[in-house]
């Protein structure tokens, strides 16, 4: 199977280059990624719990979907994508853009662009990808991240906490 090839980019996200994802892991460059956030009507959120086998946080939990931006590919289009790879599903409503995170070590050097979309599947896990997936009430969510962080991708937990201090989300 060939390598995932990704764009990398500079300080204000414009591209400068293109390398093998094991590079820009390995190397600590800047490239994009996108996490999506399904919520149902009863605003619970879906977290997925990823794939032990996963070379990033295996086993922690982490947002709906998430996944890195292909060359060439704009956010939007990697989110629409992921949701088809790792849910198995395409909403039939908008994504709605909420914000954009800038690369740090929590990020692992990515600017990340978080979308919302309401839907409830039904979905298609990629088990390769994802080893469970469950509803999770908003409250109960921040308490379990709360007492256990280091059980959800260091990602999530940046995601998490700038809903909450945008106030995107209602608890």
């Amino acid at each position: 199977m060939q390598e995932d090839i990704f764009d990398i980019v500079d300080e204000f996200d414009n591209v400068i280059g293109q390398r093998p994802r094991s590079e820009v892991h390995a190397e600590g460059l800047r490239h994009r990624a996108v996490h999506i956030l399904v919520f149902n009507d009863e605003n619970e959120v879906f977290m997925q719990k990823r794939s032990a086998n996963k070379d990033t946080w295996p086993g922690a939990w982490d947002g709906s979907c998430t996944g890195h931006v292909d060359t060439g590919e704009a956010y939007q289009e990697a989110a629409r994508r992921e949701l088809m790879e790792e849910l198995g599903w395409q909403p039939t409503n908008e994504l709605e853009f909420l914000f954009k995170l800038n690369p740090c070590e929590e990020t692992g050097q990515e600017f990340i662009e978080v979308y919302r979309v309401q839907g409830s599947g039904p979905f298609r896990l990629n088990m390769e990808e994802i080893e469970v997936g469950e509803w999770m009430d908003l409250n109960n969510l921040i308490q379990r991240v709360g007492f256990t962080p280091k059980r959800f991708t260091s990602s999530f937990r940046l995601v998490l906490e700038r809903l909450r201090a945008l106030a995107l989300i209602r608890v």
